[in-house]
């Protein structure tokens, strides 16, 4: 689903080659100048930016890295991100979301919009599928050991203020209210649970499932490729065979 397919996406980039491992270095990078510039640089008081520390140290971001980054945003030459968010269908007729972070708002819009053609999908006006869509927080604890009490989870979770609680294979998913993401995600963490990630993601209402393989082809290829643009921060989507 949305959100786990995401995990995946991410759990692979970070297997990939030191180029395509850059790139998901920059994304962070933008995402860490957006939270700076809106809540501060003390992760103390500011939730995102910690959260975002933990997901850069989990991608082997440098310590050194992470604290000029930082330093950056707190600067008066750091670049400015405008936040944008692009909807339109795959192909076969999949919603997707596409959330971007970039500095040349033309730029940006004119590849996701030949991202979309290229691969048999279209691009549409703001709103056309976002109504599909709710937005929640997601928690992700992976258990490829086994060693992790299904039943002893959801009752914490629920009990630490989540709403839904999804088992797939070895991977939890625990939703929330996405105000209430980090103080889940701290609540977690306390009582010992090792959090793999905890991010807002969209949660759609309905799936669409690809039975043409071809047409199958050609929505990985579109999500691969927008994926792996430097501006775009994350994708959602209700394309449910994608695994």
């Amino acid at each position: 689903m949305s959100g786990h397919s995401k995990w995946k996406n991410i759990m692979h980039k970070k297997g990939k080659t030191d180029a395509q491992r850059a790139s998901v270095f920059t994304k962070i990078s933008k995402e860490i100048i957006i939270a700076v510039k809106a809540g501060g640089g003390d992760p103390n008081s500011n939730s995102k930016l910690r959260e975002l520390i933990i997901k850069a140290k989990a991608n082997n971001v440098p310590n050194d890295n992470i604290e000029r980054t930082i330093k950056k945003a707190l600067g008066n030459d750091s670049t400015n991100y405008e936040e944008i968010t692009y909807e339109g269908y795959g192909p076969g007729g999949v919603a997707v979301i596409v959330k971007a972070a970039t500095d040349n708002r033309n730029r940006t819009a004119g590849d996701v919009r030949h991202y979309f053609d290229k691969f048999g999908g279209n691009m549409g006006t703001t709103g056309c599928v976002s109504f599909m869509f709710t937005e929640k927080g997601l928690i992700i604890i992976s258990d490829e050991d086994e060693e992790l009490d299904e039943d002893k989870l959801m009752e914490d979770a629920m009990e630490c203020g989540a709403e839904d609680f999804v088992r797939d294979g070895d991977i939890y998913e625990i939703y929330t209210e996405t105000a209430d993401l980090y103080d889940v995600r701290d609540s977690l963490v306390k009582l010992g649970y090792t959090v793999d990630s905890a991010d807002t993601d969209m949660v759609p209402s309905t799936y669409v499932t690809l039975e043409d393989e071809e047409t199958a082809r050609h929505m990985g290829l579109l999500l691969d490729t927008l994926e792996d643009n430097d501006d775009v921060q994350n994708v959602y989507h209700n394309w449910k065979n994608c695994d």
